[in-house]
């Protein structure tokens, strides 16, 4: 017969091997957990994947956000990782690289860093705000109307540090690549743009600058007309001392590239007599001096080649329709360059820019036309 005894002994054994399987258990589900959680989903699959978490986007959403692209494995797992490591509040808004070789944890690191995808944007040297503004809307960065009102507003460009803050920016939104990250404001953009200006401007080129008689905006105007007249960079030095001789002698510059920015928002791309009549700020047939301001935003060359202008007694130049240009001293030499190389139609035919251009658009692999905008300049 079984004592009493003998039956609470077996009880206790009977509890003591359901505890320890519960804690087995226990055990084995946290193991289970972690290691789903901690590990990478697919540790030999390095693809990299963009992610863009929202401003107050909720945990749930972004957990499945990833699992749907199979960057983790189980979102309900990953979501409750979040919430014991205490991550969930620490995650900020951007766009973040993510692949399905990295842990949670180190997913989480990027999530909470805020260094999100940079992604490259080029100003080219001699483009303008239009262009420069049309690229802007078009990489998803804000309207382009709005970053031209930025551009122009007296407030937002006295807070940049350019002294004298000039009248648009115009000039100042220096060609470079530029990484933005998508949560990148158009101001933040203008800022950087201006900034990288201001470190290419140094104390030399202010005193440069003086010795020319020329302000710093002068500079950069005549830097802007050149850097647009010539895609030859041997050129600009000589360029930028026929506008100075003009300057000089108070002649008309009589710059298509000027006149066509004045009428920029109708230019069809063709040049008409009644354009080179038309008095607006920028027409240099009409305005005896500089136009109102840059015409677009010069390069480092076009701005060295302008504080260091080739001294010459050059007061014209021609298009020969290959990138580059005749230059003389007098009308009558001008003439008959003009004679030579425009008007004779055989001398323009398919060498022109605009020709180029075309080919390019239709063959493989062609070289891109010369930067020069016109036919004819100075005539």
């Amino acid at each position: 017969m079984r004592t009493l005894s003998s039956e609470r002994g077996s009880t206790k054994v009977t509890v003591a091997v359901f505890s320890l399987l519960i804690v087995a258990v226990l055990f084995a589900g946290i193991g289970f957990f972690f290691n789903s959680t901690l590990q990478p989903y697919q540790p030999q699959n390095t693809a990299r994947e963009i992610i863009e978490v929202g401003k107050g986007q909720a945990p749930a959403a972004i957990a499945r956000q990833l699992e749907g692209m199979q960057i983790i494995r189980s979102a309900k797992l990953f979501l409750y990782y979040g919430k014991l490591k205490g991550a969930w509040g620490k995650i900020k808004a951007g766009e973040y690289e993510l692949s399905p070789s990295m842990t949670a944890t180190q997913i989480f690191g990027i999530l909470e860093s805020g260094i999100s995808v940079s992604r490259p944007f080029l100003v080219r040297e001699g483009e303008n705000s239009y262009e420069i503004a049309a690229q802007i809307e078009a990489k998803g960065f804000g309207s382009k109307d709005r970053f031209l009102k930025l551009s122009r507003d007296p407030a937002f460009i006295s807070a940049l540090g350019l002294n004298p803050p000039p009248a648009t920016l115009e000039g100042y939104l220096y060609p470079d690549t530029y990484l933005l990250q998508r949560k990148m404001t158009q101001e933040d953009i203008l800022k950087a743009m201006v900034k990288r200006f201001q470190s290419a401007w140094g104390p030399n080129d202010e005193q440069k600058a003086h010795e020319l008689g020329l302000t710093r905006d002068q500079v950069i105007t005549l830097a802007s007309i050149v850097e647009k007249e010539t895609g030859a960079p041997e050129e600009r030095p000589i360029i930028a001392g026929v506008f100075h001789n003009r300057l000089t002698k108070k002649m008309k510059l009589q710059s298509d590239p000027t006149t066509i920015y004045g009428i920029w928002q109708k230019y069809k791309g063709n040049l008409h007599k009644s354009d080179l009549l038309d008095p607006t700020p920028y027409n240099t047939y009409t305005v005896a001096a500089l136009p109102a301001g840059p015409i677009s935003n010069p390069g480092a060359e076009a701005i060295r080649a302008t504080l260091n202008p080739a001294v010459h007694h050059y007061l014209y130049f021609v298009s020969k329709n290959d990138g580059t240009h005749i230059f003389t001293g007098t009308y009558e030499e001008h003439s008959k360059a003009v004679a030579q190389f425009q008007i004779d139609r055989k001398a323009r035919e398919g060498k022109s820019w605009r020709d180029l251009k075309k080919r390019a658009a239709t063959t493989p692999n062609t070289p891109t036309a010369p930067k020069t905008e016109v036919e004819t300049t100075n005539h």
